[in-house]
């Protein structure tokens, strides 16, 4: 994505964009969101938005394990096979385990933690039904699209600013402030509807192209 694509992310409502925008390497993006209001209202923000950062896929892996399974038995040229096919046909059982074993624990984690201060699926939750199609689904990915105005779950969410060593936080009871990165583009989906579920607090987000 071109500086200019995502400035005019920033203008928000009226800004230009394909049906769906998710990069096959997503374009991860910096951002700033600065939520000001009355202290109580502050607080329910700030619980409501407290998640585990994850979005707990429950979705069949059956699919994707024999895809696996075809990529090793054979390899796209000038790679030659290196498993027999009872071995490319083990290991990609076993990836596929490891995978359902890897869902089953996210799917925990999100159900309990709070770790995670900016958590969309907690905010503005994906169905059932999409959690159990997948990720790569057009459908998934349309909804992802409508709903949030990115694709992914948001990485690397920390609170601002970040306290230097030995420095005790001192937080603001009026102001809840973070950082993070958005695959392809700013969330103004998400923050459109957080507003109106939120009238009386004042959400500013901003993405920053520099360094963070």
């Amino acid at each position: 994505m071109t500086r200019g694509t995502t400035a005019r992310a920033e203008a928000g409502e009226g800004a230009p964009a394909p049906d769906v925008l998710a990069l096959p390497h997503p374009d991860w993006l910096y951002h700033h969101l600065r939520v000001t209001g009355a202290p109580a209202e502050v607080a329910a923000f700030r619980a409501a938005a407290a998640g585990a950062g994850v979005i707990p896929w429950q979705h069949d892996l059956g699919p994707t394990a024999e895809d696996w399974f075809h990529r090793l038995a054979v390899p796209p040229a000038p790679q030659r096979r290196s498993l027999s096919l009872e071995g490319a046909r083990i290991l990609a059982g076993q990836l596929r385990d490891a995978a359902e074993a890897r869902q089953r624990r996210v799917a925990e984690r999100a159900a309990a933690s709070r770790a995670c201060p900016l958590d969309l699926h907690r905010l503005l939750p994906v169905p059932d039904r999409l959690l159990k199609l997948g990720p790569e689904q057009p459908e998934t990915l349309a909804w992802l699209w409508a709903h949030w105005g990115t694709t992914q779950a948001l990485r690397g969410v920390v609170k601002l600013p970040v306290p230097g060593p030995g420095q005790p936080r001192r937080p603001d009871p009026a102001l809840v402030w973070l950082g993070f990165w958005s695959a392809d583009w700013t969330p103004w989906r998400a923050i459109q509807q957080l507003r109106a579920r939120w009238p009386a607090l004042r959400l500013e987000v901003r993405p920053l192209y520099d360094d963070p």
